[in-house]
């Protein structure tokens, strides 16, 4: 060890010696650390990259206000001190702001967005106007006429943020104590005050959010490959997760690729969803109606299905990463393809999606038989138009398979907030009478509910009809707004209930939280939160409870000799709910044909990195995601003194002066 270093040791131990006062205090004094910080990451596909990323120590700017488009200039042209690292309050976080700030970014060390409290009243996507249209069932070889959104654009407010690439870190902040200590910041040191340009010292901010990954995904999966060192460095991951599916006949799950008897109607919808940053998808209307809703549909039918079976099987499919060219679907036609997966596409007689609407006409006609007596309308558009983006398109891809998509409009989406942050439980108007509990919330039935409960019904009942059973079953096929409203507040307000809790198993409760359920897929081969909430609540939802010890329970069988079960059926040992002057659940186990495959796309099995037919997308890793706010004294610091131990040291001695926060008998050192 040299010198410098043996003198480094010393100086800080000096500093965590002296009494009362340790050396994260001494960082505590100096910088006020951001919570709540949620980033825009790097993505990547077989052509490029798109999402934003930071040096590796950071991006430092001195912190500017944007207070309207005008004042843009101020930071590409005029500002004396730049680099700036930009604050947006979120009606200004548009396409045009972000382009003009993304060409000046010579000027320019980030931006954070601070996330509004209620939804803006004009529409807002940061999605492209046309998703996943290089890879659904319209392409040059396939009726081009169709492609690329040439008759429909199905998302016209989308400005396509989403798909850009940044070359400095944009971060979401959201509106708290720590939002409002940075505007003080701001107006203290940095605001120009009758034209007059702001003096040192100047506030600041540093935000950390580095990629690993560069180029495309082809070039990140090499470099993957290549390193074979010990503790070897992946620098990223294929976008994916698991689908879940069950179906109304116990089907062998270990009897891969083989040809049923009978046919299988696929009665399909999307899990995942997305916005602009990373982790924040709330999906209400893009992901959770449909899902929900077939959920719903799913439960009406238990009955049904058991005691007057329809000649075909009914297969609920929950499809992951269907928003990244349609990772689940995708994967899922594959394997049938390729026996791999229980059913083969051979037997797929039809597929009914919770998505939007296609002219088939005897589904259409089960869909209008099934909505009789009911509240909801089923109607074709009057116009000839390309079916919409959904999963049906990869069905499609591979074979003519008649097939319908269920959704509120004929032509462009009525959604005005499509894979933005605004596609919440506000924007599908989930709200209940003031002063209820949360717990009075779970069961109080929205309008919202209501209205899907209805559409759940149309649904199961058409799924009846279609897989071949009587319509004077019809009748008693009902979804239960009960179990709608508890699903929408769980999935949309907070997963942590006394309903969830519940259907699931012991080992999962540190997975509920006082928050929204994440609908970003993730990377593959984890189950993500999201997939096993709808695996456990399926399986509760569909199945039966099994009079089973914990230990068979847990170990998927019957008794002791059964080795055969598991594979016609699966078992979850859920928690249940405590007694009544108890606080010991009384658990059970259920009994279902709940399954999980592979959403991974096929380029990676393939190793096709480059592929124009199956989803290439990959996510960066990263080390570490942070950001904090300090005061810079002087422009020579910023400019000459890159972020140094010798840099730091100064701003230490300075930061602990200015903020009038001295601290007796400690030096500064760097940390």
């Amino acid at each position: 060890m040299d010198l410098l270093s043996n003198k480094w040791i010393v100086n800080l131990l000096v500093c965590c010696l002296f009494i009362g006062v340790g050396c994260n205090s001494v960082e505590k004094k100096i910088y006020v650390h951001l919570n709540y910080t949620v980033p825009c990451v790097r993505l990547l596909n077989a052509t490029h990259q798109i999402g934003c990323q930071s040096h590796l120590s950071g991006n430092v700017g001195v912190l500017h206000v944007l207070e309207s488009e005008e004042n843009v200039d101020w930071v590409l042209r005029s500002g004396p001190n730049p680099p700036y690292l930009v604050i947006l309050e979120s009606p200004l976080f548009t396409r045009s702001i972000m382009m003009k700030l993304k060409n000046g970014s010579s000027r320019v060390a980030g931006v954070a967005v601070v996330a509004p409290s209620a939804n803006p009243l004009e529409g807002v996507s940061p999605h492209t106007t046309c998703p996943n249209e290089n890879t659904g069932v319209y392409t040059e070889n396939y009726d081009p006429s169709l492609a690329h959104c040439n008759v429909t654009v199905w998302n016209p407010l989308g400005s396509g943020l989403s798909y850009e690439q940044f070359d400095f870190p944009i971060f979401s902040l959201k509106d708290d104590n720590d939002t409002q200590v940075i505007r003080q910041c701001y107006m203290d040191h940095n605001r120009a005050v009758n034209g007059s340009t702001p003096q040192y010292p100047l506030c600041a901010m540093q935000l950390y959010s580095h990629m690993s990954a560069v180029t495309d995904t082809a070039t990140c999966m090499r470099r993957n490959d290549i390193n074979f060192s010990i503790s070897p460095e992946m620098v990223c991951d294929p976008l994916g997760d698991y689908n879940v599916w069950a179906s109304t006949r116990p089907i062998n799950n270990t009897a891969k690729g083989h040809k049923m008897w009978e046919s299988v109607v696929i009665a399909a919808a999307r899990l995942d969803s997305r916005s602009f940053f990373f982790e924040v998808a709330p999906g209400a209307e893009s992901g959770v109606s449909g899902f929900v809703t077939l959920l719903a549909a799913a439960h009406a039918l238990r009955n049904a299905t058991q005691e007057a079976p329809p000649n075909r099987t009914i297969l609920y499919t929950f499809f992951q990463g269907e928003t990244f060219d349609y990772i689940g679907s995708s994967r899922m036609v594959y394997d049938m393809q390729n026996n791999n997966f229980a059913v083969d596409l051979d037997n797929v007689h039809s597929v009914l999606e919770i998505g939007q609407v296609c002219i088939v006409r005897k589904l259409i006609e089960s869909l209008q038989t099934a909505a009789k007596g009911l509240n909801v309308s089923v109607n074709e558009p009057g116009f000839s138009q390309p079916l919409p983006p959904s999963s049906f398109q990869r069905f499609l891809r591979a074979r003519p398979i008649p097939g319908v998509v269920i959704e509120d409009h004929q032509s462009a989406f009525t959604n005005r907030f499509y894979e933005s942050m605004y596609d919440n439980a506000e924007y599908l108007n989930i709200s209940y009478p003031p002063n209820l509990t949360p717990e009075e919330q779970l069961v109080f039935v929205t309008d919202t509910a209501k209205a899907l409960t209805e559409v759940a019904t149309v649904v199961a009942r058409a799924l009846y009809i279609q897989a071949g059973g009587a319509e004077s079953q019809l009748e008693g096929i009902n979804a239960d707004p009960q179990i709608v409203t508890r699903m929408l507040y769980g999935f949309l307000i907070r997963s942590n209930n006394s309903w969830f809790q519940q259907r699931i198993p012991p080992d999962f409760m540190s997975h509920l939280t006082d928050r929204p359920t994440n609908f970003y897929v993730g990377v593959a081969q984890q189950r993500s939160e999201l997939t096993h909430l709808v695996q456990y609540l399926l399986a509760n939802l569909t199945g039966s409870t099994a009079n089973i010890s914990q230990d068979n329970c847990q170990n998927q069988r019957e008794d002791e000799k059964d080795k055969e079960s598991k594979h016609m059926y699966s078992y979850v040992w859920v928690q249940g709910a405590a007694p009544p002057n108890s606080t010991k659940r009384e658990g059970f186990c259920v009994r279902s044909t709940v399954r999980l495959s592979k959403a991974l796309s096929p380029a990676f099995d393939l190793r096709d990195y480059t592929s124009k037919n199956y989803s290439t997308w990959t996510e960066s890793r990263w080390k570490s995601i942070k950001g904090r706010i300090f005061l810079v004294a002087s422009h020579d610091l910023e400019v000459n003194f890159p972020f140094t131990p010798q840099r730091q040291h100064m701003e230490c001695r300075f930061n602990l002066h200015l903020w009038n926060r001295k601290i007796p008998n400690c030096v500064c050192v760097y940390i």
